[in-house]
């Protein structure tokens, strides 16, 4: 099977189309890792990172768009400790953590270079495809969700990401969002994280009366 090249915009020459990272290599789609009968798209060949192309022979997807976010899942879960420290910290407070020495002086220098970018690769957004000169019609439509800076494929994969950082109840954090709509993310996770700890019975308890207090606002 003969796969064509996108078209590659002049300032995105060096860029991997899934993170926007250097590109080392070139991921072809469809491919033999998984057979695809109903690709809605010519095959084709994107330039990628060395990491993007291992991510995306595991995706098991039925067209490039729909790859791509698969990847940017994996990115998500990959990194996951990088990206929470954005959520721990802000810059100035670990430029004034006062860890200058021991162990963690190393982890002051770098964090926040780390969690910028594992946040700019996860947010990258891909140029339009054409192969050339014929765009290309996109047939995936994305579920992207946006919370504190960082954009997550879907509000499943953000959800999980803080379950995981922040070490909550899967069933309350999830109860909590169905209480206050994803628009209020935030203030269950605020929520979730005093309940750290707690039994399911008290659990139960506190969402009910976070329920009532929600119901006044």
């Amino acid at each position: 099977m003969a796969h064509t090249l996108v078209d590659i915009p002049f300032e995105n020459r060096h860029e991997c189309w899934f993170c926007g990272e250097p590109s080392e290599l070139t991921f072809s789609f469809p491919h033999q890792y998984f057979i695809v009968f109903d690709c809605s798209h010519p095959p084709l060949s994107v330039p990628s990172c060395r990491e993007c192309t291992t991510l995306a022979r595991k995706s098991e997807q039925h067209s490039i768009w729909a790859v791509g976010s698969n990847v940017k899942r994996f990115l998500t879960q990959t990194y996951q400790k990088d990206l929470a420290i954005g959520i721990n910290w802000t810059k100035e407070e670990l430029a004034n953590s006062e860890f200058e020495t021991g162990n963690f002086v190393g982890f002051q220098k770098s964090a926040w270079l780390m969690y910028e970018i594992a946040k700019q690769r996860v947010n990258y957004q891909g140029w339009d495809l054409s192969l050339e000169g014929v765009e290309l019609d996109v047939d995936f439509i994305g579920t992207e969700f946006i919370f504190d800076g960082v954009t997550y494929p879907n509000v499943d994969i953000a959800i999980d990401h803080f379950i995981e950082t922040y070490d909550l109840s899967s069933w309350a954090f999830k109860k909590a969002l169905s209480i206050v709509g994803f628009d209020k993310f935030g203030k269950a996770v605020k929520f979730c994280r005093l309940l750290l700890g707690s039994t399911p019975e008290q659990q139960r308890l506190a969402l009910r009366y976070f329920e009532e207090d929600e119901k006044l606002d």
